[in-house]
């Protein structure tokens, strides 16, 4: 997700993997219309379970371990 999506999805009060990976279907067609430039997109890239596989790989309870986007851009 690159910054202007990740400003869409701030839009909507989506702010972490966690609320990205509890998307039910009619989040995933609400965020969709929104973003209409890109219909498919959030089932294409499979963001629900990349954010579930970031949540576990990740977990809250330890924040300062994950990535940032100038972390993760840094070290990959």
């Amino acid at each position: 997700i690159g910054p202007v999506m990740e400003k869409t999805l701030n839009g909507f009060g989506i702010n972490t993997w966690e609320q990205l990976a509890a998307f039910s279907k009619a989040d995933v067609e609400k965020v969709t219309a929104a973003i209409d430039a890109f219909p498919g997109r959030i089932e294409r890239d499979e963001w629900v379970s990349q954010a579930g596989d970031l949540v576990k790989r990740f977990p809250l309870n330890k924040p300062y371990d994950r990535p940032t986007r100038k972390t993760f851009l840094n070290n990959a």
